[in-house]
């Protein structure tokens, strides 16, 4: 089925269910076409379709390892964890006078918790992406750069890989884009000096290698 429509512009259109694309005709001549996140221009030359910008600022990207982790986990607090604090309610609740019931208000504030957590964790893996770093510049600081710089002020040389602030670890010299350094590092390529800005003032490194 066809529904006309004008669209802002006056220009014809038509939506075909079910499956929702949109015909239209600019005033040239040429046959347009809507479907999902792709756009195209129909004429007598192809003209290369033009996707959907994403929104950049809420994305976070992570390893394949990573990304892994965080699914698991996700699916255990929404498998096993889950399951566990509705056990404990329904058994504190088998215990009878619910107003003065403290196991029961533990466990029903343990699922608000555990709820929450689920929640966050959807959000976060909702944005998430897979990096490829084979398809990374290797001639700037990214996410997955491995970092050896060397503090200008005591000559000290430190080297750090640039992960997801979930993938963070000091210990392991895994550091998040989105800290003081992290954001420091970001874009910086060999012998350029980053600037840190740090609680107690303003560091300064020289970027000795950048590796994969």
């Amino acid at each position: 089925m066809v529904f006309p429509q004008k669209n802002p512009k006056g220009l014809r259109a038509a939506f075909v269910l079910p499956t929702f694309a949109l015909h239209n005709t600019n005033p040239e001549g040429n046959e347009i076409l809507f479907r999902g996140s792709l756009f195209f221009v129909y004429n007598e030359r192809f003209v290369e379709p033009k996707k959907r910008k994403e929104k950049m600022g809420n994305v976070s990207y992570y390893t394949p390892e990573g990304y892994a982790k965080l699914k698991a986990e996700l699916e255990h607090l929404k498998t096993v964890e889950r399951a566990h604090v509705i056990k404990q309610i329904a058994e504190a609740r088998d215990k009878g006078d619910l107003s003065e019931n403290a196991e029961y208000d533990a466990a029903k504030e343990a699922q608000g918790m555990l709820e929450m957590k689920i929640a966050k964790l959807e959000e976060t893996m909702s944005s998430a992406r897979i990096v490829d770093a084979s398809q990374l510049d290797d001639t700037k600081v990214l996410i997955l750069s491995t970092v050896r710089i060397r503090n200008k002020q005591n000559g000290k040389e430190v080297a750090y890989t640039l992960v997801a602030q979930n993938e963070a670890n000091i210990a392991q010299g895994k550091i998040s884009v989105e800290s003081p350094i992290g954001k420091g590092l970001l874009g910086k390529s060999v012998g350029d000096v980053a600037e840190i800005k740090a609680p107690n003032g303003t560091m300064h490194f020289d970027v000795l290698e950048i590796t994969r």
